[in-house]
């Protein structure tokens, strides 16, 4: 849960680029992407979660060869607003075969074919890659993006689909 107070803070930081439209952007397209291939919202937490567990060290693998800034601006593409992105952004920080292992992985742990992870992953690589933008810093302020950093440097104890859980119980409180 840690990781959502990040992202609540992102939105309650002026200086950062987070908000709750932004969120609420970003919750709704995975919700779409997955629902649309017949996907239930548990099975989604867990292949959000396989995907959060597959990114974090490919992030951290492109951070030691870009340097820390160079993925910091790459992502604050992503934390502008969009839950799209170009496949040649997404292929810049996850080539081909780096895709196909994706693949490969989250469909192992979470039993979803294949084929269907190679159609909704392009929705959701940046979907998750815009959750980690909203900590990047509003344009005149320096510093770096705090949540990616908290992603990053979590040592394998942050479950991005527990943060998608959250984040959907704070925009849609029962």
């Amino acid at each position: 849960m840690g990781l959502f107070f990040d992202v609540l803070q992102a939105i309650n930081n002026p200086n950062q680029q987070g908000s709750v439209s932004q969120l609420e952007s970003i919750t709704r397209s995975v919700q779409q992407a997955t629902s649309n291939q017949g996907i239930d919202a548990g099975t989604t937490q867990s292949l959000i979660s396989a995907l959060g567990g597959f990114l974090q060290p490919a992030l951290q693998q492109q951070q030691s060869m870009m340097g820390k800034n160079q993925l910091e601006t790459l992502l604050g593409r992503f934390g502008a607003g969009t839950t799209t992105a170009s496949a040649s952004t997404v292929s810049a920080l996850f080539p081909p075969q780096m895709q196909q292992q994706m693949i490969q992985t989250i469909a192992q742990k979470t039993g979803i074919s294949s084929n269907i992870l190679r159609s909704i992953l392009p929705l959701l690589i940046p979907a998750v890659l815009g959750l980690l933008g909203m900590g990047t810093k509003t344009t005149g302020t320096g510093g770096g993006n705090p949540l990616l950093s908290a992603f990053l440097n979590s040592g394998g104890n942050t479950d991005l689909g527990d943060v998608f859980k959250f984040a959907n119980r704070f925009l849609s409180p029962v």
